[in-house]
Parts: structure tokens; C-alpha cells; sequence
């Protein structure tokens, strides 16, 4: 059954009713498969390598067709230069069916005027990655009371700035429940425990083929990683068999031979029958001449007013199957 497309509005709405689930996909049978499941939300971003994502700008199109039901957020790598700039890429996600575009590293400034444009925004409150070079590096944020104060501060300041929703990189679940209560968006939980409005996890945790660390507070329920090297190992054992084909010279076109067996097994069925035939010929031709001896014997007798009434009866039954000349 094809489900209702959530709306910005929609989005909002689930605030405080029901959790949803955000999920980062890296492919179009990732949404594919978000689509399927009942995923709420998917974020998509393209060429960061330095975060493991791959995904190309062409390809987080795709990925937008693959999930037409999900809510959908894009992001850049490259960052932007003026606030014209912010708006312009904005744009060019919400052209091809984005929902939202993510600011984490973006300006409340810039912000405030994407919410003019009416170009709904995420922001990103906690451990950012593109500033952890100013907290010290990848660390949990909101321990003590000065920056639990800041997580709420941070996140007030972005709410009123016009986004629609912020992820919460590993805050403490307490302070996180607590900001979550106090604002009027969608917080996400990034292991910043259960009580935010919405659960986000990457694709790539959740299926366990991630590449180098894995972070704590990851959820893994697949092992694609092992399902992987075992393609790859029939990969090489397919190329190794066609490699060997090739030493072999082992390329009649299977085609040609399957065609050549279908004339055999031909040729044979019509020589079965032309034999067949043949022998029921023979069979017919000894017959007949069985009947005309037969037949002469019995003319003989009756001549001489020598036969039996069952010669009589075989007599004018085989009259009738033969004509005699």
C-alpha cells in the first residue's frame, strides 16, 4: 500500500505523538529499501569522502526516486561561500524532491535568510564534525553544566533562526530529553539517548559494513560486511573460470553446440519414424500375402465343396479384405 508523503508540516506535526526514524543512505536501494520498510525520514549527501560517502550528486537523485514517501534531507560537501551561495544550493536540492537541506556548518545569519526563502533547514547541535577542531576533537558534548546550558542555548538560537529540525550528536540522554521538551522542532537522536523526537542512524552501522571505527552508539542488525566478502570471493572464483576458459580455448558458442545437438536428437526422431514405417510396410506387404495363400487354399476347397462352415466364414471375411484379382 503506497503511503501519504510527509510534508514539512507533517514533519512537525509528530512532534511529541510518535518517534520517527531518520536513516542516512548511501544508494538508491538504500531508499529503495527505507521506502519499503516505513522509514519516516532519509538523508542523503554526496562526495565527502573523508566521512566515507561516496554518493555522487546524480546518485542522491536517484535516491530521491527510489523513496518518494520518505521525508528527505541533502547536503553539500563543499561548503558554502555567501549567504547567496547557501540559498542557490539550497535550491538546487529542493528542484530535484529534497525536503530539507542540512546547515550544521552554516551561520545563524544564513539560516535565518533560508528560512525567508521558506527553504526548510536541519541543523546540527553536539559533536559537529566540521568543527570538532573548536571542542577539541570527536567528543560527547553537554557534560558539564556550562555546556548542557550551551546544547539548549545552541538549539534555541537555531529554532528561532527557522529550522525545522536539529541532530543531536552524542548529548548526554538526560540534557537531550530536556531540550527536546523545551523546544518546538525535531530533535534527532545521533546516541543522545531515546527520549528525542527521532532516531538517526547511518545505513552503513545498521547493515555492519562500515569501514575503520565504528561509533558507540551505533545499532548493527545485519553482517553485510561478511555477506560482501563472500561475493567477492565468488566474483574472483567466476573471473578465475572464465580466465581458465580462455587458456583452455574452451569458447564454442554454446548457442552453435546446443543447435547442433537439436539437429541430432532431429535427425534421429526422423529416422526412428522413417524405419517405423518402412517396417509397417513390410508388415503390411507379408500380411497381404499370407491373405492370398491363404485365400487360395480356400477357393480350392470350396471348388471340390470341401469346406468347414468356419472355413466358409474365413473365406468370405478375408474376400472382403482383399481383393482378388
Amino acid at each position: 500500500m503506497k503511503r501519504k508523503k510527509l510534508t514539512t508540516y507533517d514533519y512537525l506535526a509528530c512532534k511529541g505523538k510518535r518517534q520517527l526514524s531518520n536513516l542516512f543512505v548511501h544508494s538508491e536501494d538504500e531508499a529503495a529499501a527505507a521506502e519499503e520498510a516505513g522509514i519516516d525520514f532519509i538523508v542523503a549527501a554526496h562526495d565527502l569522502p573523508q566521512f566515507g560517502i561516496k554518493t555522487t550528486f546524480d546518485e542522491v537523485k536517484r535516491i530521491r526516486e527510489a523513496a518518494p514517501s520518505c521525508y528527505m534531507q541533502a547536503a553539500k560537501n563543499i561548503p558554502a561561500a555567501s549567504e547567496y551561495e547557501a540559498i542557490k544550493f539550497a535550491h538546487e536540492y529542493l528542484s530535484f524532491g529534497a525536503d530539507c537541506v542540512y546547515v550544521g556548518n552554516y551561520s545563524l545569519e544564513w539560516i535565518k535568510a533560508m528560512r525567508r526563502e521558506n527553504i526548510p533547514t536541519i541543523g546540527h547541535v553536539g559533536l559537529v564534525p566540521g568543527k570538532a577542531t573548536w571542542i577539541g576533537g570527536y567528543r560527547a558534548i553537554g557534560k558539564t553544566a556550562d555546556e548542557a546550558i550551551g546544547v539548549l542555548r545552541h538549539t534555541l538560537e537555531l529554532q528561532d533562526a527557522g529550522v525545522v529540525g536539529v541532530e543531536f550528536e552524542v548529548v548526554p540522554p538526560k540534557v537531550a530529553a530536556i531540550v527536546t521538551k523545551k523546544t518546538d522542532i525535531i530533535i534527532m537522536s545521533m546516541g543522545s539517548g531515546s527520549d528525542c523526537d527521532a532516531q538517526f542512524l547511518f545505513s552503513n552501522d545498521v547493515l555492519g559494513w562500515t569501514e575503520g571505527h565504528t561509533p558507540r552508539h551505533a545499532r548493527v542488525y545485519r553482517d553485510f560486511k561478511k555477506e560482501y566478502e563472500r561475493l567477492q570471493s565468488e566474483r574472483v572464483k567466476a573471473f578465475t573460470e572464465f580466465h581458465q576458459d580462455t587458456l583452455d580455448r574452451n569458447f564454442n558458442d554454446p548457442k552453435i553446440k546446443e543447435h547442433l545437438k537439436s539437429m541430432t536428437v532431429e535427425k534421429l526422431i526422423i529416422s526412428q519414424m522413417e524405419a517405423k514405417n518402412e517396417l509397417h510396410e513390410i508388415v503390411l506387404r507379408l500380411n497381404e500375402r499370407n491373405t492370398r495363400s491363404e485365400l487360395k487354399k480356400l477357393v480350392s476347397k470350396a471348388k471340390n465343396n470341401a469346406l468347414t462352415e468356419s472355413e466358409r466364414k474365413r473365406f468370405l471375411a478375408l474376400s472382403k479384405s482383399i481383393e482378388i484379382k
